[in-house]
């Protein structure tokens, strides 16, 4: 880590498909993006729920079923102890991802963790009707879980955020963007909006900005290193947390 960069307080830490990809998540928008010869994209928006929920369940089903045996990496390790060296005030995490790595990371190290989940996890599903009854966690013996709202009656969907829907926790995310020392970016595209206007947020207050990426996406960043996050995190944990 060059001395040049050194840590400023509050961080936050934006991570993408690229954080999960040395665990062998597949990304999205990737060559697995494609399923049963359809464009996964045009299976999580609420019209295909609308038109065939069945084919949504199995869809989310099978992302379930790609995701058992998958373990954290170092990235996500570095980020959890990064988060639990200086503190969740200090240090905001916040991801795109939906694969729950993280916490399985936390769980791992026996390390509390704070994460805010931009579009929702694959872990749970929640009411079709109405977002604010109670979300309900998938069964392992379940993957495709097809169920009903205990409070309403209504199908549950899965607790994802899809194309055309607002993602989660975006008031909280601007409002330490605006103030924050250090912006961090792991493994995004930066195609994806709002969070590829984040860099552009943290800069304009001031921020130190880091990508992390092998394939940088671009962007107001002072510090690019063009790597994967399992061997470029566990080297800014050493520096920043000594």
């Amino acid at each position: 880590m060059p001395a040049a960069a050194p840590l400023r307080l509050p961080l936050v830490a934006l991570s993408g498909a690229g954080l999960s990809a040395a665990s062998g998540v597949p990304t999205f928008r990737g060559p697995g993006g494609w399923w049963r010869g359809r464009d996964a994209r045009q299976l999580a928006t609420p019209e295909a729920w609308a038109a065939d929920p069945e084919l949504v369940l199995a869809f989310y089903g099978d992302r379930r079923r790609a995701l058992a045996g998958v373990r954290p990496n170092d990235g996500h390790r570095a980020l959890v102890q990064l988060q639990a060296h200086f503190g969740a005030d200090a240090v905001l995490l916040v991801t795109q991802n939906v694969d729950g790595l993280l916490q399985a990371a936390a769980v791992e190290l026996g390390l509390p963790v704070q994460v805010l989940e931009l579009h929702g996890g694959l872990d749970r599903v929640r009411c079709s009707a109405d977002p604010l009854h109670p979300r309900v966690p998938v069964a392992a013996d379940d993957p495709d879980a097809r169920g009903a709202c205990a409070a309403c009656g209504a199908r549950l969907r899965p607790d994802i955020v899809w194309f055309g829907e607002v993602p989660h926790h975006l008031d909280a995310v601007y409002a330490r963007l605006e103030g924050c020392g250090t912006f961090l970016s792991v493994g995004t595209s930066g195609v994806v909006y709002p969070a590829a206007g984040f860099v552009a947020v943290a800069a304009r207050a001031g921020a130190l900005c880091v990508e992390v990426n092998p394939e940088p996406a671009g962007g107001p960043f002072d510090l690019v290193l063009p790597e994967g996050a399992e061997a470029a995190l566990p080297r800014l944990l050493q520096a920043w947390s000594r």
